[in-house]
């Protein structure tokens, strides 16, 4: 079966009003897909990490870079392909871009090696530990407006009333504002929902510790990315300082940035992002890492719903850690903001609020090959970027 064209497929629409984090505010949605096609018929997808203009960059590497290195090549051969590229892609980046281009293209090889074989991508994995996966629903992204908190508050309670048992918000104004929204979205959950706040590096240690004294009163789960992914030596000393649990890891790419970050003890909850530290061939190898420290892990996800249904297919073969009786299984991250990639990329929809809805705040991937789905092409020509 080999590999005869890699296609991206970079997508946008412009958003009805303006969503943030504490790096930039955005107007648009974009999303990146990979196609990979084989003499056989078979087509596998697959979609790279990182929006915007940084979306357009990975499409030239895609199309330009890795697709002149992999023509030709069995595409049941993953780990020799990962490897070939990676070994030429190394004295141009070790990390960022070239990787996120990477790791599209591995998802799609191994959405082609379960359509190859007939089964699902959990059954290449080993086998489902579970059936379905607890889902959080991500929202409170950051807006310029001067009733944030009142809003914070209106959508952490909604999303809370869509039957979501754990939430997560932005942070990154500063500490006494964070303080404020954070104190908002408490009011509007309540103070038994698990609640988790995610700062996308904005501090430096000092503002990151006054801000995790007020998370640890406000009994927030976890602190996600509080400092930037290179202060290791600030993310060990908010470990030692916080009784907060301190995650990161979704700016770290392949096994051995990912090494580092494990081995230097500098999170209590690791978040791998599949479509950007090098796809699932490399994923595999930072969950050996993590799973050799006992190192509990959480997959970040942000894109449409090929990213969604990778990460459940992975979340099913994840064993719980460090195991017992009665393990707590790990999250899917779901963005409840307006995002048309979630579904209408789809034929069948995933339709993950109707599944949390509808079996106690838990999804399941879609039946079928691969990672199960079908992708759109008119929503695809619907959207395409200029």
């Amino acid at each position: 079966m080999k590999i005869v064209r890699v296609t991206s497929h970079v997508l946008c629409y412009d958003l009805d009003e303006e969503l943030g984090y504490s790096q930039q505010y955005f107007t648009q949605r974009t999303a990146h897909l990979v196609e990979v096609e084989t003499d056989e018929g078979l087509i596998g997808w697959g979609e790279c990490f990182g929006a915007g203009n940084v979306a357009l960059a990975n499409k030239a590497i895609v199309e330009r870079v890795i697709q002149p290195m992999i023509l030709g090549l069995d595409a049941l051969d993953r780990e020799v392909i990962w490897q070939q590229v990676y070994n030429l892609l190394r004295d141009h980046g070790q990390k960022g871009m070239p990787i996120q281009a990477l790791s599209g293209v591995d998802i799609a090889l191994w959405d082609l090696a379960g359509k190859a074989v007939g089964l699902p991508l959990y059954k290449l994995l080993g086998g489902a530990f579970r059936q379905r996966v607890p889902v959080y629903g991500y929202g409170m992204m950051l807006q310029r407006r001067p009733d944030l908190a009142q809003a914070f508050e209106a959508e952490a309670a909604a999303i809370k009333a869509k039957g979501f048992t754990a939430t997560k918000m932005k942070v990154g104004l500063g500490v006494a504002r964070d303080i404020e929204l954070v104190e908002a979205v408490r009011d509007g959950i309540g103070p038994e929902m698990r609640l988790m706040v995610d700062a996308n590096h904005a501090f430096a240690i000092h503002d990151a510790l006054a801000l995790g004294r007020e998370l640890e009163r406000l009994g927030v789960y976890w602190f996600e990315e509080p400092v930037a992914p290179e202060d290791r030596a600030g993310y060990r000393e908010l470990r030692a300082k916080l009784a907060v649990n301190i995650a990161g890891g979704e700016a770290e790419f392949t096994r051995w940035g990912f090494r580092d970050l494990i081995e230097g003890r500098c999170v209590d909850i690791l978040q791998p992002e599949v479509c950007g530290l090098g796809g699932i061939t490399e994923y595999r190898r930072v969950l050996a890492l993590a799973q050799a420290q006992l190192l509990p892990v959480v997959n970040h996800v942000w894109g449409s719903g090929v990213a969604l249904a990778t990460n459940l297919h992975l979340l099913l073969a994840l064993p719980d850690l460090p195991g017992g009786a009665h393990p707590e299984p790990p999250y899917l991250e779901y963005d409840t903001t307006p995002n048309r990639f979630k579904d209408g990329i789809l034929v069948r929809p995933l339709d993950i609020e109707g599944q949390v809805r509808d079996h106690d705040g838990t999804a399941a991937p879609p039946p079928g090959p691969g990672l199960g789905v079908e992708v759109d092409r008119d929503f695809l020509e619907a959207h395409r970027a200029a």
